[in-house]
């Protein structure tokens, strides 16, 4: 037996579950089937959809833990189910939403959350055809939204200014769409087999392969600085596996994993900071992680996190959240039937004192570029900041109202031209009848 055992420092990484009095229960709903993801958050809020007529989504602050209302307030201006969402990466209190009514909405939340219904969004994106399936803010650039619908399209927009700028033709129904580490990249997962890499600029194709060829969903995320892309899918037996590929060798893949034969679609994520991947199957009980790394065999498994409850989605948490008192590397919150879970990866250390080495400089949810940059050709990494506490930033987020102020439509404009000419030609009226002259402008 080798004596050599491999240097790592999240080898013994562990997940602790959180005490019943800090989960989020008496949710309701609206659905939990089908390959979406019913969960997302940012520092601030988590949204899940639930069921109370129409497509509604309810967003809740962190801090407020316990039971729900039986009557949340909640963003309930979609005719159908709300099927994917995603908050603002650098404006917590907005938030973009795609429902079965096919159409894009971007909502503004109060800071504090909620504290009625609202039925009116900032933003009404209407070009899709058909049901949105998966909705990506881009990591850079300010009010850059991708958005994948069953009308077999993707739609890269311009949010300010409510304008799609490209659309990407696709052969079948979109499963998953990602943004790289710098957002000059989209990949697309779709019913075909086929995962694509595309110019989100110029909407053109730049390769595409196979990537697992069993019939199920497959999902995608980038792994990083790594610049490599992680697929998971199924074989043609049903088995679970995952690849990494080079984007720039898309012929074959760099590494293939299987995982088990089970029948739930695999949701993965990647944390930056450990490069570790984690993999939270629909239905299952068990998160697995493993550690990426930049040689052969490419990956390693660290660990496997069992519980009795069922997952119906999950949410990695924004790094900047975690508890770096406690050594906690990853916080997860994870849904269940009728609550929500919060879930701490825990790196255990003798020491006190800030780990330099688990938390290198973090995604700091502030824009490196504008919208108009990016649609210029544009590319620029994400901005990053300290996540010692000694050097930690205050919280500088921006009110809705000054951080998020969309350009008016064309018929806005013309209708409210119309409307202050009836208001003119009203007070004109009134003059003349009082026999005072109107000089002509």
């Amino acid at each position: 037996m080798s004596r050599f055992v491999r240097q790592s420092k999240v080898r013994h990484v562990y997940c602790q579950p959180s005490k019943p009095e800090e989960h989020y229960s008496n949710i309701r709903l609206s659905t939990a089937t089908g390959d979406h993801n019913y969960i997302k958050a940012n520092t601030k809020y988590f949204a899940v959809p639930v069921a109370t007529g129409g497509g509604s989504l309810a967003v809740h602050p962190l801090d407020d833990k316990g039971r729900l209302p039986a009557q949340p307030p909640v963003l309930d201006g979609h005719r159908g189910a709300v099927l994917d969402f995603d908050f603002h990466p650098m404006h917590e209190n907005l938030i973009a939403t795609g429902g079965d009514d096919s159409a894009v909405k971007i909502w503004g939340i109060d800071e504090g959350g909620l504290t009625e219904s609202v039925s009116e969004p900032l933003v009404d994106l209407k070009e899709h055809q058909r049901k949105i399936v998966v909705m990506r803010f881009h990591p850079t650039a300010e009010h850059v939204l991708a958005s994948g619908s069953a009308d077999t399209t993707v739609k890269v927009w311009d949010v300010m200014k409510a304008e799609c700028k490209v659309t990407i033709e696709h052969r079948e129904l979109l499963q998953d769409v990602v943004w790289n580490w710098d957002g000059s990249m989209l990949a697309t997962s779709s019913k075909d087999k086929i995962m694509r890499l595309v110019d989100p600029r110029s909407g053109s194709i730049t390769g595409e392969v196979e990537a697992h060829n069993g019939t199920k969903t497959s999902k995608l995320t980038f792994l990083g600085t790594h610049g490599t892309l992680c697929s998971v899918g199924f074989t043609r037996q049903s088995k679970r596996q995952f690849k990494i590929w080079d984007p720039r060798k898309l012929s074959t893949p760099t590494c293939t994993t299987d995982i088990d034969q089970a029948a739930g679609v695999i949701m993965p994520f990647y944390d930056e900071g450990t490069n570790l991947l984690f993999l939270g199957g629909k239905g299952d009980g068990n998160i697995r992680y493993y550690e990426i790394v930049n040689e052969a065999p490419w990956q390693f498994a660290i660990e496997d996190f069992r519980a009795t409850s069922p997952c119906r989605g999950l949410a990695v948490m924004p790094t900047r959240s975690v508890d770096t008192t406690k050594c906690e590397v990853v916080r997860m919150l994870k849904l269940t039937s009728n609550s929500v879970e919060p879930l701490s990866f825990i790196c255990p250390r003798k020491s006190d004192l800030f780990q330099a080495d688990l938390y290198p400089d973090c995604y700091a949810g502030k824009a490196a570029m504008s919208a108009d940059d990016f649609f210029d050709g544009k590319n620029k990494s994400p901005v990053l900041q300290s996540m010692d506490p000694a050097h930690a930033p205050k919280d500088a987020s921006a009110p809705v109202a000054k951080a998020f102020k969309p350009a008016k439509s064309a018929s806005q404009l013309q209708s409210e031209v119309d409307r202050l000419q009836k208001y003119v030609d009203k007070l004109i009226g009134t003059l003349e009848q009082h026999k005072i002259r109107v000089p002509e402008p």
